[in-house]
């Protein structure tokens, strides 16, 4: 274990470097954007809400990071719709850091993903087959497209 890298109370790495609002890492002492807590045990429409708030802000590294973390808390019959839309965020971010092989295949990746939890999709009220249409779009037309919204309001 490497004696300097930041590690959270139970010694997972965890880096606490300031980042910029595309989520790349800041030096030291830097004044980054303040970040959302990825760990912090949300109900789901308070995740939605702060994610689609997020992404709305064209902040969809940290959006990813609450997805994140509604992914890592989900019962297992909704894993896969939270982490298909954390991959749609992160499909965001690569576009957004000029990656668009990164961006294309995160998109395509994370509207398939969603695809494979239906009934928790309905549940939610996020509807899969638009979020496809969306990712297609956006995969072919890049920022130009219309922003991700992660279900109907």
């Amino acid at each position: 274990m490497v004696a300097d890298r930041d590690r959270d109370e139970a010694g997972r790495a965890k880096n606490s470097r300031p980042r910029d609002a595309s989520g790349r890492p800041l030096p030291r002492g830097a004044t980054g954007v303040p970040r959302p807590d990825e760990e912090e045990d949300l109900p789901p429409d308070e995740v939605f809400a702060r994610a689609q708030d997020l992404l709305d802000r064209d902040r969809p590294f940290d959006a990813h990071d609450v997805l994140e973390g509604a992914w890592k808390a989900a019962p297992p019959d909704e894993r896969m719709l939270w982490k298909g839309l954390a991959q749609l965020a992160v499909g965001l971010t690569h576009e957004q850091r000029g990656n668009p092989r990164g961006a294309s295949s995160l998109l395509r990746r994370g509207a398939e993903t969603v695809a494979e939890a239906p009934a928790a999709a309905a549940r939610h009220g996020v509807d899969p087959t638009a979020l496809a249409g969306w990712a297609a779009a956006r995969e072919v037309s890049g920022p130009l497209a219309p922003g991700l919204v992660l279900r109907q309001r």
